[in-house]
């Protein structure tokens, strides 16, 4: 439908010399050295209030997808942490979803089962990042409350012309179907692509085709410059409320 969904939380490094540094440099260092905990709870509080922000612009509510570290999931506290931020903030949980990768789950599958239920109990919703990348189990997709399946981009690249990547993603929303779970396609990029997952049903894509990677304020900008599409039409209930008008003429 082209209807806007949510956004997704990215971190990048501005680096003084090397400009902006993806995290794929610099996340695996994080997490060596321990400095993963505090960065992913610096990212969360800043979701938090950018979350916060739109609303007070007027802008309607959009899902908030942020990534968690195998090592900040691990170290506990995560659900009391969330609790204080979501109050401190003012934030409705039903627009926050927590993103988890295969890994993150298979270690100490009782403490795992514990802790997620926990943030469910908040009213956060649980995503697998990079699903059938990791170690894939049908048992924990029974077991754990994950609400959305995220097909890895590996099985979207191409895959109007790679007859493995279609089978393999068209198993995915079929699991997620039977399975009652929401799924997203990453790394859309073609047109192509999107018409492939749109005929197989998959109801939810994100990537390039749509839009690159934009700070909070670019957003802000894209959505009022395109704000006569239906691709963000949804996200207001009739003309751009006053604060976001006020914002747009600086």
């Amino acid at each position: 439908s082209n209807a806007v969904r949510g956004v997704e939380a990215l971190v990048r490094w501005r680096h003084p010399q090397r400009g902006l540094v993806s995290p794929g440099q610099f996340i695996p260092v994080a997490e060596e050295s321990g400095l993963i905990v505090p960065l992913g709870e610096w990212v969360l509080r800043e979701a938090f209030r950018q979350m916060n922000e739109w609303t007070n612009l007027g802008l309607a509510p959009l899902r908030m997808s942020i990534n968690i570290s195998a090592v900040q999931f691990r170290r506990g506290g995560l659900p009391r942490f969330l609790a204080e931020q979501l109050a401190a903030y003012d934030i409705d949980p039903r627009y926050v979803e927590l993103e988890l990768t295969e890994s993150v789950l298979m270690q100490g599958v009782d403490k795992v089962l514990q802790t997620l239920h926990e943030i469910k109990d908040l009213g956060v919703t649980l995503a697998i990042d990079d699903f059938g990348t990791g170690y894939s189990s049908l048992s924990y997709l029974r077991r754990f409350p994950i609400d959305r399946l995220k097909i890895d981009q590996s099985f979207v690249r191409d895959i109007e012309r790679t007859p493995a990547n279609e089978s393999i993603a068209r198993a995915i929303v079929a699991l997620s179907n039977s399975l009652s779970l929401e799924v997203i396609a990453e790394g859309i990029e073609q047109s192509a692509e999107r018409a492939v997952l749109e005929h197989m049903r998959c109801t939810e894509g994100q990537g390039y085709l749509f839009a690159k990677p934009l700070s909070a304020e670019d957003f802000l900008g894209w959505i009022i410059a395109h704000r006569k599409n239906r691709v963000t039409n949804d996200l207001f209930d009739e003309e751009i409320p006053g604060l976001l008008q006020d914002w747009a003429q600086g």
